[in-house]
């Protein structure tokens, strides 16, 4: 009986009952340090979404990854005694692992592996609630899987045949399961086709109503900001691509209607093949009049996401549209306030809001507006913001429409958007 006390009651789980993940990365040498932690401060959160509790960091500075294993011997010793020793259930790697350094890796690790598109394929699945994003989800994995076929049939590998050809058994069964999957692909992509024609049609049956995206970096608050505009009930949840299929709803300010769309939200390192999946998901931002650009200004590392989202809105958008940059989050931002006698450099760290709301941010092109989604701080400076673009698209098209902008505040206060 005394032996067991000391035994880990589920190997590989917390205390909270979820499997216990290492993540390792490897820091190139111009890279900068912060940045690397960042990224797997990034990839935490994505375990975490996916019910996963990251208990160690591995990290090792190389020019690049190891062609073999992703990092080097010595480092990849020390992983294994720990997972070893620890009893941990997963190896997460911050990149996208070749079949060769997946297979590699599979005969030392006897744990399951992932790598950071993996990982974000496993979210999707659990997010994916319509046919669509089902589809979109699906064929992402089937195109993931088809170059890492090879390391599944191992144990095939040196099986010949008896029909006198080249080869063996081994190659007939993936040759088989590569057929199986590009044509998978092809019905996957036939039938996106599909729904993207119904999607289309239903788009032109909303008439030539002024349409507003609400775009942004994932868990930055678009739902919540969604809930609040619409006043609706979109999923939102302090976790990664808690939206994964595109929301839209009929809203009005002032007597002026517009549809108002939440999607899915972006994320920095994320797979060409992924990204081509779910470029058809934010067919509503490129077919938008207004976009709404929401930033989380709390987060340390806000202009790079914004430079994320920005290069992806720049392959969707050929024409500059009317931008309005929402900074959220305003209550959870935090700067560390420097001493009077203090000399050393000013760091980012040092920036107040309104130090950042004097920079280059208020220097944009585009409207700019600091809120609180959560505690509704500044929203109808927001509102009054939207309303006066979407006022201009709408009389533009309705020119006769002049009793909409009526200001009927004045003499009923209770009316109100």
């Amino acid at each position: 009986m005394e032996e067991n006390k000391n035994k880990t009651p589920n190997a590989g789980t917390a205390s909270d009952g979820r499997e216990r993940a290492v993540l390792v990365a490897v820091v190139r040498d111009d890279q900068d340090p912060r940045q690397a932690a960042e990224f797997l401060d990034e990839l935490e959160f994505l375990a975490e979404t996916a019910g996963i509790a990251s208990v160690k960091r591995f990290t090792q500075r190389l020019a690049n990854p190891s062609s073999k294993t992703f990092v080097g011997e010595g480092k990849l010793a020390e992983i294994a005694a720990y997972v070893e020793e620890h009893e941990i259930a997963y190896v997460i790697f911050d990149d996208e692992l070749t079949p060769s350094q997946l297979r590699n890796l599979d005969r030392i690790f006897k744990n399951k592996i992932y790598d950071r598109t993996s990982l974000i394929l496993d979210i999707f699945v659990q997010r994916a609630t319509t046919a669509y994003a089902k589809a979109q989800v699906e064929l992402a994995q089937c195109q993931y899987l088809l170059p890492r076929l090879t390391g599944m049939w191992t144990h095939l590998e040196r099986q010949r045949g008896g029909t006198g050809t080249r080869g063996g058994a081994g190659e007939r069964e993936i040759e088989t399961d590569r057929r199986v999957i590009r044509d998978r692909i092809s019905r996957l992509k036939e039938q996106l086709k599909k729904i993207d024609r119904q999607m289309a049609v239903q788009r032109s049956n909303r008439g030539s109503l002024v349409r507003v995206a609400l775009v942004g970096y994932t868990n930055v608050g678009k739902s919540t900001l969604m809930n609040l505009l619409s006043k609706s009930d979109v999923f939102a949840e302090n976790k990664l691509f808690a939206t994964l299929d595109t929301t839209v709803r009929k809203i009005a300010i002032k007597n002026v209607p517009f549809l108002l769309a939440d999607t899915v939200g972006f994320i920095r390192k994320l797979p060409h093949h992924l990204v081509e999946s779910f470029k058809s998901t934010l067919d509503e931002v490129r077919e938008a009049d207004v976009i709404l650009h929401v930033v989380d200004i709390s987060h340390p590392q806000f202009e790079d996401q914004m430079k994320v989202v920005n290069a992806t809105l720049a392959e969707l958008i050929k024409e500059p549209k009317p931008t309005i940059i929402i900074f959220n989050k305003i209550d959870a931002f935090h700067y560390v306030q420097k001493e009077e006698d203090d000399l050393t450099p000013v760091t980012r760290e040092n920036y107040s809001l309104n130090d950042l709301k004097q920079m280059w941010m208020s220097r944009q092109g585009s409207e700019t507006v600091y809120i609180s989604a959560v505690k509704k701080e500044n929203i109808e400076e927001l509102k009054e913001k939207l309303y006066d673009i979407v006022k201009e698209i709408h009389s533009a098209r309705f020119p006769y429409n002049d009793f909409l902008y009526q200001d009927y505040t004045e003499n009923n206060p209770e009316t109100e958007e």
